[in-house]
């Protein structure tokens, strides 16, 4: 049976935001689907925090409109505070209060019933994988178990999106793993979900979409392998052979597809890298004819391109 395309949760017309002459964002046009985790990075300056600050009803736009659930909450500001669970980069906390005491304290904020609020505390810590340190004090707390009970707090309320601004920032690996996890995790539960982070390689690994931003414009916006292939047209290819790498070059030089040796190397090494032109066929030619001219090919292999290469390359044009 054919699968129901995911809908649209967040959708962001033509957004502008001016501050006097400065264009903070600049025809902003950002769409998010249930149960996807978009990436959304950028340069310091580039708007990212400006646009963060317009989806949770911090900021109003100069121009544009933002759609939630179908619904314009540059109408309905209100809407904003219902839909939406927002975790800034850095946010308050009560170092004597206990976490089950600082979410209940926001549950009331968010005036869910008194009868209901342990429940739903002990819900979004289940979800948020912190129930351990319930009865922790928040002052106790590592960086990353903070930032789960962030998470959980920003929960509380139910929100169909969630917009997290470098949730994984000073996070040790452990937990940037669980980090990593929980934003699948959440996902999965069909919440839509707009994150930022400098960590790249993360960003990567669990997005599904990517919005690259500079100067407040949107540069480019696809899925992960999408925009990598946007940015890089030519392959990288690294060599290793046993022996004879001055005539590894020079049968190289001479295979199908153009052939630039990239980190220049002395003549006897063996591990060789090229920037290389060529389709599939080409590159089997090249390494027949390595095999061909009696060589040990320890290793051929392309590197693909990653997240910081396209980011390089799309904010510095």
């Amino acid at each position: 049976m054919p699968t129901t395309p995911p809908s649209p949760v967040l959708v962001t017309e033509h957004l502008r935001k001016c501050y006097g002459s400065h264009v903070a964002l600049d025809d902003l046009n950002l769409t998010v689907h249930r149960g996807e985790v978009f990436g959304y990075i950028g340069p310091n300056g580039a708007g990212k925090t400006t646009t963060f600050r317009i989806l949770s009803g911090l900021l109003s736009p100069t121009s544009g409109k933002t759609l939630i659930a179908g619904q314009d909450v540059t109408e309905n500001p209100d809407l904003i505070k219902r839909k939406v669970g927002f975790l800034p980069d850095n946010f308050g906390v009560y170092p004597t209060l206990r976490v089950w005491e600082y979410l209940e304290f926001f549950a009331a904020a968010y005036k869910i019933p008194r009868k209901q609020r342990a429940g739903r505390v002990d819900f979004c810590l289940q979800i948020a994988k912190s129930m351990e340190f319930k009865d922790k004090l928040m002052g106790a707390l590592s960086r990353g178990m903070k930032q789960r009970v962030g998470i959980a707090k920003t929960l509380l309320h139910d929100p169909e999106v969630l917009i997290l601004d470098e949730p994984a920032a000073t996070l040790d690996p452990r937990a940037r793993v669980y980090m990593r996890d929980l934003l699948r995790d959440l996902a999965n539960l069909q919440k839509g979900i707009l994150v930022s982070s400098h960590i790249l390689p993360e960003l990567a690994e669990v997005c599904d979409t990517i919005g690259i931003l500079s100067g407040g414009k949107m540069i480019a916006c696809g899925k992960v392998a999408e925009i990598l292939r946007q940015t890089r047209q030519s392959r990288i290819v690294e060599i290793h052979v046993l022996q004879g790498g001055d005539r590894a070059r020079e049968i190289l030089a001479a295979a199908p597809g153009q052939w630039r040796q990239i980190d220049p190397t002395d003549g006897n090494s063996l591990q060789l890298r090229y920037e290389v032109l060529a389709d599939e066929q080409q590159l089997a030619k090249a390494l027949f004819l390595l095999m061909q001219g009696g060589l040990q090919v320890v290793n051929f292999a392309e590197i693909p391109a990653d997240l910081e290469d396209a980011f390089m390359n799309l904010t510095q044009r």
